[in-house]
């Protein structure tokens, strides 16, 4: 069977970059820390997951259409471009595309539109004939996971491959409520706001009661606990929006057909790819 791995590029370098436990350099002293546990880390998820088939995508400096939705989505995010090179991870993004290329793997920016909506758009288009993997620490793509597709937060030996039973053991719901859960718990990392009173065992027991969001809020009257049924009410268009922001589809057309992204593993080394990149 044909297997995706489909790489958040942007979170895999953050995670390395920051991850490093000291600035290294090359020879001829330049930074190539972030772009060395790039390309290590990714050999391993490559050899731990055999794809069939692999893209890499990133998320692009461009406009946020969810900011229309809401001006504090992501407000908290720092400005990289400000920041010295030794603090800012897009300091080695050639380097890591150039590694990319060097071992023959699709890869893109996106313009228009943020990774998550292209990742989705590969996982409900191609998710019913093709096993896929998401390699990305980013909860959102909880919302996706299927029989056959999963998404792997890879952390050395303490890798975890998130399936429909590990989500419904860590969070007592379906991943295809995920949306609806994340909406009324809100998002810190995303700097979305979820309804007061309402936690992750809350958030998950009216759920159970009421399946989806949509569902909970027309009927909010009927919420036996009387400090989270006024929550609800209270932050009922907060909730329909939070559901807009986290909501994934798969209107975001596919930079690359299946048949373009398939890959054979030349098990080539970490430091064979930074020499063969002139990084070594």
């Amino acid at each position: 069977m044909e297997r995706l791995l489909i790489v958040d590029g942007s979170n895999l370098l953050f995670q390395m970059f920051f991850g490093m436990p000291a600035r290294i350099v090359n020879s001829q002293g330049k930074a190539i820390g972030g772009t060395l546990g790039f390309v290590g880390a990714l050999l391993k998820i490559i050899r731990r997951t055999a794809p069939t088939h692999i893209v890499v995508l990133f998320d692009g400096q461009h406009e946020n259409s969810r900011l229309a939705l809401d001006p504090e989505y992501k407000a908290d995010r720092p400005d990289y471009s400000r920041m010295p090179e030794e603090q800012n991870p897009f300091s080695q993004l050639n380097n890591v595309y150039t590694a990319l290329d060097f071992i023959a793997i699709k890869h893109m920016e996106t313009t228009d539109c943020e990774t998550d909506d292209l990742i989705a758009g590969y996982a409900l288009s191609l998710g019913q004939e093709t096993e896929i993997i998401i390699s990305s620490f980013d909860s959102d793509f909880f919302q996706l996971i299927t029989d056959k597709v999963s998404v792997l937060r890879y952390r050395g030996e303490h890798t975890v491959l998130c399936t429909p039973e590990y989500i419904r053991e860590k969070l007592g719901i379906a991943p295809g409520q995920y949306a609806d859960f994340k909406s009324l718990t809100g998002d810190a990392a995303d700097h979305i706001k979820g309804a007061d009173k309402i936690g992750p065992k809350t958030a998950a027991l009216l759920l159970g009661e009421f399946d989806t969001l949509e569902n909970l809020l027309a009927n909010a009257d009927r919420i036996k606990k009387p400090s989270v049924r006024e929550s609800v009410i209270r932050n009922a268009e907060r909730l329909k929006t939070n559901y807009r922001l986290i909501r994934l589809n798969n209107k975001a057309p596919l930079p690359f057909a299946l048949h373009e992204l398939e890959y054979h593993d030349p098990q080539i080394t970490t430091g064979e790819v930074l020499k063969g990149i002139g990084l070594k």
